[in-house]
């Protein structure tokens, strides 16, 4: 069981890494983004969220802080998620691709949870 809990950090905490680093890269074109979705402070509130999901990410990766890494990434799934893939106010040709973001991050909270219900002694 544990390389398989191994693989199963590095890829649930790397794919998100690897969203986080990007949201860093363009965090201007992110902010305007969240801003243009109603995201009060988005100059600030994005980087700290991708910095979050960033640590969190990493943290789930090698296996430290287990509850406090897989909780930054839930908190960063929860906020994110309604206000920037909000599908039911969407037009049609929109609307489809902002359902796939929905249930793909849902999808993600779930493992997060998963992660956070472990403990330590679980790693």
């Amino acid at each position: 069981m544990g390389r398989l809990s191994t693989l199963g950090r590095a890829l649930f905490g790397g794919v998100l890494a690897f969203t986080a680093i990007d949201n860093l890269r363009d965090i201007d074109g992110m902010a305007a983004y969240a801003e243009s979705n109603g995201v009060p402070a988005a100059d600030r509130l994005v980087p700290l969220s991708s910095g979050m999901l960033l640590a969190g990410s990493l943290g789930v990766v090698l296996g430290r802080a287990p509850r406090l890494s897989a909780g930054a990434i839930a908190a960063f799934l929860v906020g994110v998620t309604p206000t920037m893939h909000d599908f039911w106010n969407r037009e049609d040709g929109e609307r489809e691709q902002q359902v796939i973001h929905f249930l793909k991050n849902t999808a993600l909270l779930g493992g997060a949870l998963f992660f956070l219900s472990r403990g330590p002694a679980d790693e």
